[in-house]
């Protein structure tokens, strides 16, 4: 057969997504990067540019925190690219993800696919799902559109034969970028072809890293051309080890010997060709190799403890266990690049079935194992076809699509009609195509602003338009709002999320009392309250939320915030009072539940605390590497021993309640023991 691309509709046991929170994400989210210390073992040249461009935090974005864990049986719209070899699924609504890859002859799937769609608290944006390969640009997490639509083009290749591309406009950085995805007649081997532009007359911190799920089993090995790794055990240290065998002669290059949560980042030297593979005790098992700048390499395993097997559970709804196999631009995930002004960076990975003698790759010679992969590498794709690839493929990158099969958001289009309004050159050629139709209610006001001279005023139930903290924009609102050109709740509101973007938090206050002026709205009073419990002025806090939940009480972010500034202002009682008088919706939900029991234990009320917790709670949007559920549980052990004792609770009361009470497995969701 010759190569075909069609659209069709996949099914999947999947959960809603649901709406994204009206609340403007002013904080970043939480990150284990924070506070990461390096040990001594990391030479000087690998620490230039840890930190470097992780601080941008989620806005402009909106958080996507409405999902649930109720799942039934829905339809994705996919893309499926296949040849004679090799069968690529994409969700078009989900990042382009590729949801699967099939070798045709022998009928074996490639890659990890989760029998269910579970979002779950791990991406910049809060919902992420596992699974497939996952497409990351711009900032260290999880893409800001790996839960959204990306657009989706058919493209003719210079041989007749369809291009899948995928492109969006990314507005964390202000970069388009483009993925083209190819499979030539006959070809064992699914090329993808990857193309990000820096617009900027400036420098911009760059990031990518293709996640790629693999099943986890005992005897799939994990194999990279590196005798050292970077080392991340989410305990904060990093540090360089030797691989594959640790201290206690434990291989590492099979994830079921890891206890812990866990990141190798390989230590590829220079001048080698890049590649990893996950293969089976038969040798078999899929590889990704690239063209030289997507030089890095990456193990990410949940690790074998309690608390990571709950999260394999937590993620695909059971026992369906994965790794990740990981390529990316810089040498961690803990750094950017430095992308010069003007730049356009284009590389080429390759996925396929690698085929190799399985005695060798799973030898104890380590050296000897990866150079047996090497080589059969070499000898199905030589490094010098890839190179050949990407440079033959120019001309196709450029190439405008002839049908768009799916759009994304309507931000790009927005941003090429303010830039041709300010004389600007567009940030992207033909090739990507940001037309008018892709733009929808979330743009429309800014597009107001910008063609009439002033933001539009709307009701004060929801804010009606997307988050913008772009400079060029911020300047138009503002000109706007002083020459008395939209002067209203909405304008002030939007102008004050800019001001404390920027950091210029006595300004964003000024501005949301200017909103509250105009109309008093729970988004303004709820953005005063956050600013206020910066400052910990947590009774103030307290107060503005109470009055910000009387307009919107049933909007779930803005309760959950409302409830932990309570607590914070330790009116324990008030927050009981509050969640019992809720719907049952409200009142049921998995972090009201948490919360209603931190309040329980902080009036001595130990064993209707510790109830909830064992009561079945699923708190849906729990965040990676977050321990309040074991934390709160060991707590009121603690107090409850104290009390006994009539004493405070001291480290010897800590040491006695490890020793002496057993967490509960369903509670644990640590990634460190």
């Amino acid at each position: 057969m010759s190569t075909e691309l069609r659209i069709e509709k996949y099914r999947i046991n999947s959960a809603d997504l649901g709406v994204e929170s009206p609340l403007s994400p002013l904080h970043p989210p939480a990150s284990f990067a924070c506070g990461m210390k390096i040990d001594g073992t990391v030479p000087p040249q690998a620490r230039k540019y840890l930190g470097y461009g992780l601080d941008k935090g989620c806005l402009p974005y909106s958080l996507q925190d409405g999902y649930n864990r109720s799942r039934h049986e829905s339809e994705m719209k996919a893309a499926v690219l296949e040849n004679e070899i090799l069968r690529a699924t994409f969700l078009l609504e989900y990042g382009g993800r590729l949801w699967s890859l099939v070798h045709k002859p022998t009928g074996r799937e490639l890659l990890y696919v989760n029998p269910v769609f579970q979002p779950a608290n791990l991406a910049i944006r809060n919902a992420w799902f596992s699974g497939g390969v996952e497409w990351n640009v711009s900032l260290r997490g999880h893409s800001p559109h790996t839960c959204s639509s990306m657009f989706a083009g058919r493209v003719i290749g210079r041989d007749g034969a369809p291009i899948l591309r995928l492109w969006e406009w990314e507005r964390l950085r202000q970069i388009p970028y483009q993925i083209d995805f190819s499979l030539p007649e006959k070809s064992p081997w699914l090329f993808v072809r990857v193309r990000i532009i820096n617009p900027h007359g400036h420098e911009v911190p760059m990031y990518w890293w293709s996640n790629i799920a693999v099943p986890e089993r005992k005897d799939i090995r994990v194999l990279v051309p590196a005798k050292a790794a970077y080392h991340f055990d989410y305990s904060k240290v990093m540090s360089r080890i030797p691989v594959p065998y640790d201290e206690a002669g434990a291989d590492a290059s099979y994830s079921t010997n890891l206890r812990k949560a866990s990141d190798y980042f390989y230590d590829i030297e220079d001048g080698n060709r890049p590649w990893i593979a996950a293969l089976d005790a038969g040798g078999e098992g899929l590889i990704q190799a690239s063209t030289s700048r997507l030089c890095g390499r990456k193990l990410f395993a949940w690790g074998m403890c309690t608390g990571g097997r709950n999260w394999q559970k937590f993620l695909s709804g059971g026992q369906s266990p994965y790794i990740e196999i990981q390529a990316g631009l810089a040498r961690t995930q803990y750094e950017c690049c430095p992308m010069p002004a003007g730049a356009q960076w284009d590389w080429l990975e390759a996925y396929g079935l690698m085929f190799a003698n399985a005695e060798k790759a799973h030898g104890r010679d380590w050296p000897a194992a990866c150079s047996e992969v090497e080589n059969c590498l070499e000898k199905m794709l030589p490094i010098s076809d890839m190179d050949a690839e990407l440079k033959h493929t120019e001309a196709d990158a450029g190439k405008p699509p002839i049908e768009i099969l799916h759009r994304g958001s309507g931000w790009g289009a927005l941003e090429l009609r303010r830039r041709k309004l300010a004389g600007e050159k567009p940030f992207c050629q033909n090739s990507l195509v940001f037309d008018e139709a892709s733009l929808g209610d979330e743009q429309k006001p800014w597009l107001a602003l910008l063609e009439n001279g002033a933001l539009p005023e709307q009701g004060r139930d929801r804010p009606s338009c997307g988050w913008m903290v772009q400079e060029e924009w911020y300047h138009l609102l503002r000109n706007a709002v002083e020459q008395g050109r939209g002067e209203h709740w909405v304008s002030c509101l939007h102008l004050g999320v800019m001001e404390y973007h920027s950091g210029k938090k006595k300004a964003a206050r000024q501005a949301w009392e200017k909103s509250l002026e105009h109309k008093r709205t729970a988004w303004a009073l709820r953005n005063l309250a956050v600013l206020a419990g910066d400052e910990k002025r947590t009774v103030q806090a307290a107060e503005l939320y109470r009055e910000a939940i009387e307009m919107a009480p049933t909007v779930m972010p803005l309760l959950m915030e409302a409830l932990r500034s309570w607590l914070e202002a330790r009116r324990f009682k008030e927050t009981l009072e509050f969640i019992r008088k809720q719907p049952a919706g409200i009142r049921e939900h998995g972090r009201t539940k948490t919360l209603e029991a931190c309040a329980l234990m902080e009036l001595g009320r130990f064993d209707e605390a510790e109830s909830i917790l064992m009561s079945g709670l699923e708190v849906a949007e729990l965040r990676e590497g977050e321990i309040a559920l074991s934390d709160l549980w060991y707590t009121i052990q603690e107090r409850r021993l104290a009390a006994g004792l009539k004493c405070s609770v001291d480290d010897k009361i800590r040491k006695r309640v490890r020793q002496e009470s057993a967490l509960p497995a369903q509670l644990d969701f640590r990634m460190t023991e």
